[in-house]
């Protein structure tokens, strides 16, 4: 084997057989890329090679006893700073949290270990997962590595950079708006966010809590599969958590998919589209026809309307949620002259300008005399978007869109206007409020070798299909087209 070949799960699960490679002298080869390339990523906030390297020495008395490997033994990942690690601080990129080390594991991260995985740290990412660039966090932005005068994308930009950089194998990240998939599209890697409960939300720190959702990010379709049927399933500590079988992934993605039926809604084609990203994505499409699947146009009329109820549904949910931050419970403490002079200096010290801004929006939405007007209505609308797809899935298997309206734009280029950078989740937001599951994959790339994501939306707990689905387009040769 290369010494360069880019490591997957299977290839490691066989270096590891063979006795080409330990696991501790892997983990060792990913520290020594994230030492050269970490210092211009700005990808990892924390390190934890005490954690990795114990889990190494695991792995490898194991493979010298000849038991049985898990499925991820030895392989290296990367885990979003808003899920909990146990031991290992845990920040949501926020200056409020910046000594937080908490005192369990999240049940998404129980799983990885439990499976073998070996914990390299904790990724940067917009402050409490808020933003759709990495530029919110409050120890600075992640560069894409693809072109690293440009946003990664947001909230779970660090994770993607790793993955696409070679800093990890896989890693998880969290979609609230599009936090997943559209991190995924910037950075030219496949990028799954599952649907609402499928993954246990335990260990998660709150964002907004009927939209936050744990997924994968990965080279490559079939890693992504093996780490979702890991972390999947009904954890009785999530009361949001479903009792839902969870398929085998890894033999489901490898069904054909000819005559599948794909549905192409015409609003995710409409103005502000950028030309390069919509003929990527059409061909795409094109090529999801000659594998045999039936195209079929859709409307989905109440698209126009997502963004707005997005942004009233997810900071309702920001208010109340990072209420908890107050200096008395948790993280930082700043003194006052009276108790409410105390929760004031606290949150200015602690809070960020984007995390302020949308707890404001956020309490006003949910105040007397308001409450009806907006977020009482947000919610009617939101049922409206879940039944354009519920409609539209009578008559289609899966739902083909762009992930984002543009590539990957220049870092600074819209921290002045808040409402530009909201309207980048324009394509990610309506699966989020519909709670369906959703993947980004790569497409090509633009004239200036920007990547282009395809976004593939299907019902609920269809994630087995949404992954064929990725999967056949990848076998295709879809991801360079």
């Amino acid at each position: 084997m290369s010494p360069t070949a880019p490591w997957t799960v299977a290839r490691i699960q066989t270096s590891l057989h063979a006795k080409k490679i330990s696991a501790r002298e892997l983990a060792t080869e990913f520290y020594a890329k994230i030492d050269r390339q970490n210092p211009v990523l700005n990808a990892y906030l924390t390190l934890s090679p005490e954690r990795a390297y114990a889990q190494t020495d695991r792995v490898d008395a194991a493979i010298a006893r000849g038991d049985k490997l898990p499925p991820l033994a030895g392989v290296p990942v990367a885990i979003k700073d808003v899920i909990g690690t146990s031991g290992i601080r845990t920040t949501c990129g926020s200056k409020i949290l910046e000594s937080y080390v908490p005192p369990y594991d999240a049940t998404a991260v129980a799983r990885l270990e439990n499976a073998g995985a070996v914990i390299l740290g904790k990724t940067n990412c917009d402050e409490f997962a808020m933003g759709s660039s990495n530029e919110n966090s409050a120890y600075g932005p992640v560069r894409n590595p693809v072109a690293p005068d440009r946003v990664p994308g947001g909230s779970s930009g660090g994770s993607a950079a790793a993955v696409a950089a070679g800093l990890a194998v896989v890693a998880l990240g969290t979609d609230t708006g599009g936090s997943i998939r559209q991190p995924g599209s910037f950075c030219g890697i496949p990028a799954l966010m599952p649907t609402y409960g499928r993954v246990s939300r335990y260990g998660l720190i709150a964002f907004a809590s009927s939209l936050d959702r744990i997924g994968p990010f990965a080279e490559n379709i079939a890693d992504a599969a093996t780490v979702m049927s890991v972390i999947s399933g009904h954890d009785e500590n999530d009361s949001t958590s479903a009792a839902v079988s969870v398929p085998d992934y890894s033999a489901e993605i490898e069904k054909p998919v000819q005559g599948l039926r794909i549905g192409v809604p015409e609003e995710y084609f409409a103005g502000g589209i950028d030309s390069e990203v919509k003929d990527k994505v059409l061909a795409a499409i094109a090529l999801m026809e000659k594998l045999g699947c039936r195209r079929i146009p859709l409307k989905m009329p109440h698209t126009e309307y997502a963004i707005a109820t997005y942004y009233i549904v997810a900071t309702a949910e920001a208010s109340s949620n990072l209420a908890r931050y107050d200096g008395v419970r948790l993280g930082l403490r700043v003194s006052g002259a009276t108790l409410l002079d105390m929760y004031r200096k606290t949150r200015e010290r602690g809070f960020g300008p984007e995390v302020k801004r949308r707890i404001m929006l956020g309490t006003y939405v949910l105040s007397s005399g308001y409450y009806d007007a907006y977020y009482l209505r947000a919610q009617k609308v939101r049922s409206l978007l879940a039944r354009d797809f519920s409609d539209a899935f009578q008559k289609v298997d899966a739902i083909l869109t762009p992930t984002s309206p543009t590539p990957a734009f220049k870092l600074g280029e819209k921290t002045s206007d808040p409402l530009q950078m909201y309207l980048a989740d324009i394509y990610t937001v309506t699966g989020s409020l519909a709670g369906i599951p959703g993947i980004s994959v790569p497409c090509g790339k633009t004239k200036a070798q920007l990547p282009v994501g395809l976004q593939i939306l299907g019902p609920h707990f269809s994630e087995s299909r949404v992954l064929q689905l990725a999967r056949a387009f990848e076998r295709a040769d879809g991801f360079s087209i």
